[in-house]
């Protein structure tokens, strides 16, 4: 199955045509002016062994269910639709009752609660078609409190062995909280499941926050305030919710802040004497270098994956437009040419596109580029749309939209790179600004 899947990914990228399964297998899927058809599957509820455990059963399946769901790629049979029951984790599958429903996926699960008062969730997936189980069953231990956690590592894991993908359910988004009339809007900082769920706010509201960016490998958060009064850096322990100030020239402006790959590195843009430019700090020391001298606005600076290159924002060919140069500075390359203007731009980690908010005829875009600017394509239209950010594994762009007539009040939003599957990503409060985390650990 993992082989016709990826098939169905690479098409997905590719003018629309038909797409047929390969050596009279089974699975056919058809592509028709941009539209696939999602892969059926069916995931009956988790089996328990205790009362406990029933209702977590129940809860885990459904966010697997959602998080498969949300992907475009995949739908779920109803349950009332399956003539099978599973009601052992150890019976045998009667495949041909699942080919009846046209499933050519099926998961099965069980969780049980141990003496400890651990939870544990196994897992097995099946190719329906091809009569036989898709790799080894998983189990997963962890707390009561974690059960969200343990079901998104079971999507991660089914969403991996069906797609030949990494995945990026078991993340994490910081983003700007919202609240408030727009003449006194409230912004603090704040974190959840990639879904929206298990939010946590890391600031109170007494300050304007602005720009939240993950490091690496998810422990901290840089972020700008304006709590002294003009906007400084400050670097977050996401776990301890500490944190310091980045020291900058006295006198001077500092904001949108970005990690590098490597965690020890900090680009951000500084404001002094009218001027902004970027400058890389080392985090430890608190040394800090020049990266660019043009009288121009740069800012919005974003590491390629590798840490070798820069991408930015500059206004210094008149209107703001995308730039590359070397990590270490030195000459930039500008990479849009489109009508309008570009900003905030963000690599993929995956190295290949670069990510983009475009202002064009009254309309903003967020839309996606080679590395050398070739390829644009526009993902998104709206009143205001701004901010990209990239899921773990660059298949997904979650980004801020304002839709008009909304008070200024913005949502998040995410959107597939080939342009589909556009949802939005439900938040008690307003939201914008968001930054993805990598995988968890």
């Amino acid at each position: 199955m993992t082989r016709y899947f990826l098939v169905l990914l690479m098409a997905l990228l590719m003018p629309a045509a038909p797409i047929l399964a390969q050596d009279g297998g089974p699975l056919r899927i058809e592509i028709t002016e941009g539209v696939i058809e999602p892969l059926p599957y069916a995931v009956p509820d988790f089996v328990a062994d205790s009362v406990s455990g029933r209702e977590y059963a129940r809860q885990i399946t459904a966010v697997v269910a959602s998080d498969l769901n949300g992907t475009g790629l995949f739908r779920q049979i109803p349950s009332d639709a399956h003539i099978a029951r599973v009601t052992s984790f150890s019976s045998p599958i009667q495949f041909s009752d699942w080919k009846a429903i046209n499933a050519q996926a099926l998961i099965t699960g069980a969780v049980s609660v141990d003496d400890v008062g651990k939870l544990v969730v196994q897992f097995r997936l099946y190719d329906i078609f091809a009569g036989q189980e898709i790799g080894q069953g998983l189990q997963f231990v962890g707390t009561q409190e974690g059960w969200r956690r343990m079901a998104h590592k079971v999507a991660d894991q089914v969403y991996s062995r069906l797609t030949g993908e990494t995945p990026y359910f078991d993340s994490r988004v910081v983003f700007i909280s919202e609240t408030g009339p727009k003449d006194a809007r409230q912004k603090r900082l704040a974190i959840m499941d990639y879904d929206g769920a298990n939010v946590t706010y890391l600031t109170d509201s007494q300050s304007l926050v602005l720009a939240p960016r993950f490091s690496p490998n998810g422990d901290r958060v840089l972020y700008t305030s304006y709590e002294s009064g003009h906007p400084r850096i400050y670097v977050l322990d996401v776990a301890s919710a500490g944190r310091r100030v980045l020291e900058t020239r006295e006198g001077s402006m500092s904001f949108s802040p970005r990690f590098a790959p490597d965690g020890r590195t900090v680009v951000y843009s500084l404001t002094q004497g009218g001027n902004t430019d970027l400058f890389a700090m080392d985090i430890a020391s608190g040394r800090s270098q020049r990266l660019t001298t043009s009288p121009a606005i740069e800012t919005a600076p974003s590491f390629s994956p590798d840490g070798r290159h820069i991408v930015f924002e500059s206004d210094r060919s008149g209107t703001p437009q995308l730039y590359i140069m070397p990590a270490t500075g030195g000459e930039a390359t500008r990479i849009s040419f489109g009508q309008g203007r570009y900003g905030t731009p963000v690599w993929s980690p995956r190295g290949d596109l670069i990510a983009f908010t475009k202002q064009s005829k009254g309309r903003f875009h967020i839309g996606v580029m080679r590395t050398d600017g070739s390829e644009e394509r526009l993902l998104t239209a709206s009143f205001l749309d701004e901010g990209p950010t990239w899921s773990p594994n660059g298949r997904v762009i979650m980004f801020t939209r304002e839709t008009q007539g909304a008070q200024g009040i913005s949502g998040l939003y995410s959107v597939d790179i080939t342009g589909r599957n556009l949802r939005p990503v439900q938040t008690p409060t307003g939201a914008s600004d968001p930054s993805w985390s990598p995988l968890q650990d």
